[in-house]
């Protein structure tokens, strides 16, 4: 009982913080492993994957009611973002990700450098693609992410929101609302492959799934409440102790 009590807390905030910048994972994943010793990490990962699914969904509503939010882009890369993310979860049954987990730190860094320097990076939404140009990009993002996210996963709605003020020109609140639609295409994606695999805590994973999406609807109104400059702060300590646990896993670990 006290595991699920902590396991509850942990996805509560983590569906709180995934809701305005990705990074949930950063608290969910380790809490299971912790509280779990004994448990096969596949079985670990597909759980936390049914309880953000529903987290993510939410918040993906939440904004799309009060945000406007960019289709055009979400629909292309969600879609390949579905396709890749079922391979990465086929591919990491098969493939141990050990040769990422050693570069994930430095661009975790790199992220973080660029994002501090640039003082008005994601402060204003001015897209920079249309048509055709629009789709290729957003298919190349959401496909890459994707993959990535099925087969390692760590960070991969901070990589979204990064990638979509970097490349696509969008602030911090509409990267952040394009990115929880391409994130629940990830989700689903992986989480058809550990389910038909049977790497699922059903009972566990409702409970959590409960307290992520509690955390969500909360982390929505932070995020539309206090706008951008919040979001751009909230994502850069995010990413910060995305570098200190990722660099310890990979080293020290």
């Amino acid at each position: 009982m006290t595991d699920y009590v902590i396991l509850a807390a942990a996805a509560f905030l983590a569906g709180m913080i995934d809701a305005v910048v990705g990074g949930g994972g950063l608290i969910q994943i380790p809490a299971l492993f912790s509280a779990l010793p004994n448990v096969a990490p596949a079985t670990l990962l597909g759980t936390s994957k049914f309880a953000g699914i529903w987290g993510t969904g939410a918040a993906a509503v939440g904004f799309a009611r009060r945000v406007r939010l960019q289709w055009s882009t979400a629909v292309p890369a969600a879609s390949a973002a579905f396709a890749l993310s079922f391979a990465g979860a086929y591919t990491v049954t098969h493939v141990p990700p050990d040769f990422i987990r050693k570069f994930l730190p430095f661009i975790l860094l790199a992220v973080a450098a660029y994002t501090y320097k640039k003082k008005d990076f994601g402060s204003i939404h001015a897209p920079l693609h249309v048509g055709s140009r629009e789709k290729l990009f957003a298919i190349l993002v959401g496909g890459g992410i994707g993959f990535y996210d099925g087969f390692f996963g760590p960070g991969t709605g901070s990589f979204l929101v990064f990638l979509f003020v970097r490349f696509f020109g969008f602030d911090f609140l509409g990267a952040s609302a394009v990115a929880k639609v391409v994130n629940v295409a990830c989700n689903l994606s992986a989480l058809m492959w550990f389910g038909y695999s049977g790497h699922l805590l059903w009972q566990l994973g409702v409970v959590m799934a409960i307290c992520n999406v509690l955390g969500s609807l909360i982390g929505i109104r932070l995020a539309l409440k206090h706008g951008t400059g919040f979001v751009r702060k909230l994502f850069l300590l995010v990413v910060s102790g995305l570098i200190l646990k990722t660099g310890y896993d990979a080293f020290i670990g």
